[in-house]
């Protein structure tokens, strides 16, 4: 079965002014539907792969056959980070969206980190040095919360790392707004980030 666009969780505007609609129409309409399209495209005469959800095809994809791993890597990753992405933001003013995070993340990052400030500027820092096109995550590893960086669409799922919280830094993600000012696009951010559903996703990464 063919993967979809998921469509958005909320307006193309909700994130303004920190997103752009501009930025966000092409970004989920265009880049992401270009993740789906490649990865169907590569899929196709392997029904038994294209039947696994996007998560565990990229989760599993040293049983992908060679010829076709480099594109389900870079367009199933794609699909899978962006999906991820757009759940964990959320329209600006609303109850748990931006601000200091609460719960059991919250205390999770004061435990890991030492407070949120340090935190932000830990993520931030890392994140503004990868190479290139890439993201930057939060994972829950050996009990521990840690920053962590991949290439392209790489996904931490390939790793065995579940993404509790990730920011995409490919420059269509941020270009028509900031310019080449990747560190104030990240900055900008946090003010969109639904720690709602971040906590969600820290629950599923304890297990």
């Amino acid at each position: 079965m063919a993967y979809e666009l998921p469509p958005l969780p909320y307006a193309y505007e909700a994130l303004e002014p920190f997103i752009d609609a501009e930025t966000m129409h092409l970004h989920h309409d265009k880049h992401h539907q270009a993740y789906i399209n490649n990865v169907n495209a590569a899929l196709a005469g392997h029904p038994g792969l294209a039947a696994k959800s996007v998560d565990d095809l990229v989760r599993g994809l040293a049983d992908v056959p060679e010829d076709i791993r480099g594109a389900v890597r870079n367009n199933g990753g794609g699909h899978s980070n962006h999906t991820a992405f757009w759940s964990i933001m959320g329209p600006v003013g609303t109850t748990g969206v931006g601000g200091v995070p609460t719960g059991a993340i919250g205390e999770q990052i004061t435990a890991d980190f030492g407070d949120f400030e340090t935190f932000k500027k830990t993520f931030n820092e890392t994140t503004a040095k990868q190479f290139g096109s890439g993201w930057g995550w939060l994972v829950l590893q050996s009990g521990k919360l840690k920053v962590i960086t991949t290439a392209n669409q790489d996904s931490p799922l390939t790793h065995g790392l579940y993404p509790i919280l990730g920011n995409d830094v490919w420059e269509h993600a941020y270009y028509l707004k900031y310019q080449n000012k990747r560190p104030d696009y990240l900055a900008a951010w946090w003010n969109v980030v639904n720690w709602a559903e971040v906590n969600k996703r820290f629950a599923t990464a304890k297990g």
